[in-house]
Order: C-alpha cells, then structure tokens, then sequence
C-alpha cells in the first residue's frame, strides 16, 4: 500500500502542509505532512493525550530546513484508526507502524522525534536495531529498560506513575477522562506546563480530537497494553544516534532517567532544559526546535 492524500485542504495552523492517509501496521493513519517531497523524512510521534498538533511549532521550521516532516495521529488518536482490542496496542505493535508508513511513502531511511509515548516508540525502535532507522530525538520519554531499573531503586519515581495502575480499571477512567467536557485532561495539560503553553484555543482542539468516538478509550489502552503486553527488551547496547532533550520541571519523569537511558547507547547526548516541563517543545519551542535541527541536519 501506498500513501495517499486526505481530504483535499490544508491542515489549518500549519502553513504549506498536507494531510495524508498513511497504512500501519494493519491500521489505516492520518498524518500531517510538510517539506519537500525529496527531503530527508522525520516522523515527529505525539504523546498522551496528544495528536499531530502536538507539533504544530516544530513543523514548519524542520520543513523550512528541508526535512521532509510526516507527524501522524498515533494509532487510537484523533482521525487515526482506533482497534477495540487493548493487544492492538503494545509496543511491539504499534511500533511497527512507523517503518510501514516509511515503506508507504517510498523510503528505506528515516529518521523520528518522539515525545512521551512517542519517545517510547522511538526508543524501541532503535533498542531492537531497525536497520532504516538513522537517528533518533528522544523528548521526555524514557528508555523502557531503563525506567524498569530506575523504579527499583526510586520508589518515589513509582508513585509519580500511580497513573499506570488507575488507568488499567475498565471504564472508570473514560467516564472520568470525560467529565465536564474533559475538564481532568485539559487541566492537567495546563497544571503541568508553563503558563501559555496551552491557550484555550489549543484545548480546544484537543477536546474535539478527545471527543471522537473510541479516542479515550484507545488512548488509554496505550497504558493498559503496556501491563498486559510487555516486550521482551534486548540488553545489547543501541547503535543509531540518539538525541535526548529533557525538560527538567516535568512532574512525572524524573530528569535522571535521561541519562539512564543515555547509558544504555554507544552514541548518545542528553540536554537539559532546567525551566521546561514535560511539555517542552510548547514551553520552549525555539530551543527545542534549535536542538532538533542540529541533530537532524547534521
């Protein structure tokens, strides 16, 4: 299967972009797409609860630098499509779906940025030694090895994930997650950024992504896999360039799991962004943007 073009308009917000309908890994993905044709391909991959507009600082300036940026809606988010059954996504799974939509739009080489659960895909993508894979930015996201070993010796790094186990109850968490027009999730993005790094304009957004039928669900069965359908992860130490951007200021993550998982590559670098939150690349986009371009187009 091939890419082909989404309904025919520009996505709004993003100027001299696209939209696509890419193929998964047995799923059908809308992605948003900017740059030359012929430019080198960056998949920038979105965290919870996020979509492609998760990156919508980051688009144009990669383009304007001739990288060709394809950012999908992750599987179960946004126009992506949404499988009901909670082993459509494990990290197994999921995680081939970036080498498929390379395959669809003609590739054999691309490089990603992941942030959250997408910087969780990154890191196994390169942790299981993807030949098409070149490099990879990690943004607050850690190596799932290394989180394993951290939590052993922190427990306080345990309780700052709390959320893992209230997110495995069926149902509750949906019916909470939409409460007052999802009023938890929208809180909790602007309590945990800088202040302006969500306008109300962005939540909006957000909110109708959230409001698509099956999306909470799938978003959440992104959590519930991770218990239910762990991958066996490989101890070899990880070839492909790694870049690692941190925001130190992030609630749940503790900033040292960036050298954890630094410690488990051969080629790997870690900068910290001390006044940065989880959601970095809206705190401190320029900087963030800065770090990507010099890896990227290096």
């Amino acid at each position: 299967m091939t890419a082909r073009p989404d309904a025919p308009h520009a996505p709004e917000g993003v100027a001299g972009a696209e939209t696509l309908r890419l193929p998964g890994h047995g799923v059908d993905l809308h992605a948003v797409a900017a740059g030359p044709p012929g430019g080198p391909l960056v998949f920038l991959l979105h965290g919870f609860p996020e979509f492609w507009w998760a990156w919508r600082r980051q688009i144009g300036p990669l383009a304007a630098a001739g990288l060709r940026v394809v950012a999908p809606d992750l599987r179960g988010y946004n126009l992506s499509a949404k499988p009901r059954d909670v082993a459509a996504y494990a990290l197994d799974t999921v995680t081939e779906d970036v080498p498929r939509m390379a395959e669809a739009l003609g590739r054999d080489r691309f490089a990603v940025v992941g942030h959250d659960w997408g910087a969780i895909v990154a890191w196994h993508l390169a942790a299981r030694g993807e030949p098409r894979l070149e490099r990879a930015a990690i943004l607050n996201g850690p190596h799932p090895a290394a989180l394993s070993r951290f939590l052993a010796s922190h427990p306080w790094q345990v309780l700052r994930l709390s959320y893992f186990a209230a997110f495995q109850v069926p149902m509750l968490p949906e019916t909470m997650l939409r409460a007052g027009n999802f009023a938890a999730l929208a809180g909790a993005m602007r309590a945990t950024a800088r202040t302006g790094s969500f306008t109300a304009a962005d939540l909006a957004r957000y909110r109708a992504a959230w409001a698509r039928p099956g999306a909470v669900t799938a978003m959440l069965n992104w959590y519930r896999a991770a218990l239910r359908h762990r991958p066996r992860f490989e101890e070899r130490r990880i070839a492909t360039p790694i870049r690692i951007i941190w925001g130190d200021r992030d609630i749940a993550l503790d900033a040292r799991l960036a050298e954890a998982g630094q410690a488990l590559c051969e080629r790997a670098e870690v900068f910290h962004l001390p006044d940065a939150t989880h959601w970095l690349h809206h705190d401190q986009p320029e900087e963030v943007n800065r770090l990507l371009l010099d890896f990227l187009a290096a």
